[in-house]
């Protein structure tokens, strides 16, 4: 009887992080590949993205709709709760045998808080990372907590989930999905990439992602100081991908649509490139800028600077190609600078790569495959020796 697999996925982001995990599920004849799909992707204001998954080649076992149409705090909330109802629902008729999610997103806590009650094992992807800036950091540390199989990124991160007291036999380093995808991607050279985006990309050429800090309130203030910064290079190329669909994202939505609307020349957004149009793009580009975990993971493994701003993304590791800088438009300015002289850019097509990413979809998918199901759900509190 073939293993039951099913696989969360809310965001873009995220779905491009699983898809390899996924397709190793789904050609293999012992497991049963099974596709909830949530969140952004069932937006018509964040692209659909839910046909970019059917057109990959899988099929959508469930969709559990749980966005509501505003992003205030209380709409956030409200929204997990519609999700908690809705994964109650999914998970009681599909019945996986393991449920494998991957982050920090409020869709996936709810989730795996359905799951913890249905008393169905839960496997995560890229726990024990730090994200200070973000009420995602908390959410990440409970999902560990709820989970019963765990795949860190680095070693590092490993440690830290052993450290919240999980199993050592339960937790696997098995790399980041994100460098995977680096090593296997077919890349569009300059000319496909212009043509698929409709855009002339000119050097400098930015890459700007800009997401809620959502432990800072609202965002106008510093998301203006970053136009204000991006001012400063008026001959720059600027594609702008538009943030998740989290706590005042529609505010930044607003404000980038009218920057390109008045730099039309120069500037282009997208709801949501995919996998292989966004890291062709970063290939190209000249520096990524913004508060985005692939300004400190996929940026890097490709050679170029990356200009992070605030507090978002404190706590992750960080190579020698990253410029943190407060959120000003005199320090973005200055940082954006840096990031372009010749003797940075050099330095960041030679930094040190912090994850490793052999064969990281086949490793998941070989523990999920062969682990020990009757063992996962009573958990044991690890005491760590200090």
């Amino acid at each position: 009887m073939c293993r039951k697999i099913a696989v969360v996925t809310g965001t873009r982001a995220e779905y491009g992080l699983l898809y390899l995990t996924m397709k190793e599920i789904q050609s293999d004849l012992n497991l049963k590949l099974q596709v909830i799909v949530t969140g952004m992707h069932l937006s018509h204001e964040f692209g659909s993205t839910w046909k970019d998954i059917v057109n990959d080649g899988f099929e959508i076992d469930s969709k559990v709709e749980m966005l509501l149409s505003s992003d205030s705090p209380a709409a956030i909330a409200k929204s997990v709760g519609l999700g908690t109802i809705g994964f109650a629902d999914a998970l009681e008729k599909l019945k996986p045998d393991i449920l494998l999610v991957l982050g920090d997103r409020y869709e996936i806590l709810s989730a795996v808080t359905t799951a913890l009650f249905l008393k169905i094992p839960v496997a995560h992807l890229c726990g024990g990372e730090s994200t200070e800036g973000a009420f995602d950091d908390s959410i990440r540390h409970a999902i560990t907590k709820m989970s019963h199989l765990h795949f860190t990124e680095a070693e590092f991160y490993r440690e830290r989930v052993i450290q919240m007291g999980e199993s050592p036999d339960k937790v696997y380093f098995t790399g980041s999905p994100g460098i995977e995808n680096i090593k296997r991607i077919n890349f569009l050279n300059r000319e496909e990439l212009e043509n698929s985006l409709d855009f002339r990309l000119l050097s400098p050429l930015f890459v700007v992602t800009y997401h809620p800090v959502t432990l800072e309130g609202r965002p106008e203030k510093h998301f203006r100081e970053l136009l204000s910064a991006l001012d400063a290079f008026c001959e720059s190329c600027i594609v702008f991908t538009y943030p998740n669909s989290d706590t005042y994202g529609r505010i930044i939505i607003d404000m980038i649509n009218d920057y390109v609307g008045r730099n039309q020349n120069r500037t282009k957004a997208f709801v949501s490139l995919g996998r292989e149009r966004y890291l062709s793009l970063v290939k190209e580009c000249d520096a990524v800028i913004g508060n985005s975990s692939s300004g400190l993971i996929e940026a890097p493994a490709l050679g170029k600077p990356t200009v992070n701003l605030g507090n978002r993304q404190k706590g992750r590791l960080r190579t020698s190609s990253i410029i943190d800088c407060e959120e000003t438009h005199q320090d973005i300015a200055k940082a954006i600078g840096l990031a372009l002289s010749p003797e940075f850019i050099g330095a960041a097509k030679e930094n040190k790569l912090l994850y490793e990413s052999q064969e990281v979809s086949k490793r998941v998918k070989e523990i999920l495959k062969s682990c020990d199901i009757s063992s996962l759900l009573n958990k044991q509190f690890y005491e760590v020796n200090f």
